[in-house]
């Protein structure tokens, strides 16, 4: 099953010196992950497939307790790829990994 959505992304500061770039899925998208696949990694994470643009990876959505739903963890280089910055909002398709 994939999932299509537009989202917009955040930057939120690990450290210091280290921040990351997330986008936070749509309740409705991680309702339907949850009763699809049960966290099986790490922090509660599942592993899912994404696209956006013409970037596509594998990765980890992790649950996120304020807010109830998933985040997305977007590295730099796909960033770069797709001219995205925080505050953008990206179009994102993302699949559940079945290993």
């Amino acid at each position: 099953m994939t999932f299509d959505f537009d989202a917009e992304l955040f930057e939120w500061d690990a450290r210091d010196d280290a921040s990351w770039v997330f986008v936070q899925l749509p309740i409705e998208v991680a309702d339907e992950i949850r009763d699809l696949a049960p966290s099986v990694g790490g922090f509660g994470s599942v592993k899912v497939a994404v696209a956006c643009g013409s970037s596509e990876w594998r990765t980890s959505v992790f649950p996120d307790k304020g807010s109830g739903s998933y985040v997305l963890p977007l590295k730099k280089a796909v960033r770069r790829a797709q001219s995205l910055e925080p505050g953008d909002v990206g179009q994102f398709s993302l699949s559940l990994v079945v290993a």
